[in-house]
């Protein structure tokens, strides 16, 4: 997917782009940006930006490309040429949307370019959580296969997924990705009603889905309804053996009650991509050793080279859009 060619005869009709790209490095070495080059009248990246370094990288810009960047306020103040932010991603807690409003700035993100990736590590979560493919791959490693009195190994419990019901927390575009490829494998799945949504239908109840559900995957936005939805209580609700999934946002778990209930056997394992503060420098109550059947990936589910490159894809089209007059995918419109 590339960005239209911008006419000749239009180019002098539309809004001016000068970029400055703040965190490149955020989307990988190995990414091409010629889309969103192309679209712009200039473009200068950077690896990262700290806060200090904002406002020298963002000096001459009026558009501003970001993944995780902080810009507040007080960036806002000290930049007032910037009209357009474009965060390549689709939170965009990183940006104070108030502020970009009261300032008639627009803030545009990406939305659902990586649905196919996330998806698939979903299901490579639960595949190997009920396969036990880590603790296999170990043994074997170790030498007990070779040791083995038969020819195989069987002494850690293996379960298929026919026949087991699969909870589904958020069904956008995500949420319905995993949910076709669980019905691929025979999963039964329930779709949990979410505190503060409007009722829908074809939903259940939240804690319904907790109490009935043998895997419980994680699909929804963090938010006020949301933060520390799955605490000590409701993981108390869960089946006996049940899995958790969590690829959407850490603050939606308590993980130290998430650690507590693997370690006590009454989860039979979990799969988690993210972590309340990333990367976990001070670390983290999952990454302690002694807890069983755990998977932890480094947020990197959404990260496959198709999906970093309909991310530039989407932002170069956001940009597009924005000089003609006709803002796209935008949290925040200045118009």
């Amino acid at each position: 997917m590339d960005v239209e060619p911008i006419p000749a005869e239009d180019s002098t009709m539309m809004r001016g782009a000068r970029i400055a790209m703040l965190d490149a490095d955020s989307l990988g070495a190995d990414i091409d940006f010629g889309a969103l080059q192309r679209a712009a009248d200039s473009f200068r990246s950077f690896p990262a930006t700290s806060p200090a370094q904002l406002v020298g990288h963002a000096a001459g810009a009026n558009v501003l490309v970001c993944n995780k960047t902080p810009i507040g306020d007080a960036d806002f103040a000290a930049l007032p040429h910037v009209e357009l932010v474009l965060v390549t991603a689709t939170g965009t807690n990183n940006i104070d949307l108030s502020a970009a409003a009261l300032r008639g700035i627009t803030v545009c993100n990406c939305r659902d370019y990586g649905t196919p990736a996330v998806a698939q590590h979903v299901m490579m979560l639960i595949l190997a959580l009920h396969t036990r493919v880590l603790d296999y791959d170990r043994k074997v490693r170790a030498g007990e296969w070779q040791r083995a009195e038969q020819f195989c190994l069987m002494d850690v419990p293996i379960v298929e997924l026919a026949g087991r019901a699969l909870g589904i927390f958020g069904f956008g575009a995500l949420g319905q990705a995993v949910s076709r490829l669980a019905e691929a494998f025979g999963m039964q799945v329930l779709v949990a009603q979410l505190p503060g949504r409007p009722a829908r239908t074809g939903t259940l109840p939240w804690r319904e889905v907790l109490a009935r559900a043998d895997v419980v995957s994680l699909h929804c936005p963090l938010t006020d309804a949301t933060r520390g939805l799955i605490d000590a209580d409701a993981l108390a609700t869960m089946k006996p053996g049940a899995f958790l999934i969590n690829t959407a946002r850490g603050g939606l778990v308590d993980e130290v009650a998430l650690a507590d209930a693997l370690r006590s056997g009454h989860l039979g394992g979990a799969g988690v991509d993210v972590l309340t503060s990333e990367p976990p420098r001070d670390g983290n109550p999952l990454l302690a050793a002694d807890i069983p059947n755990l998977i932890v990936t480094p947020h990197n589910a959404w990260a496959t080279l198709q999906a970093r490159q309909r991310l530039v894809a989407q932002t170069a089209e956001n940009l597009m859009a924005w000089r003609r007059g006709a803002p796209i995918r935008a949290m925040v419109s200045g118009e």
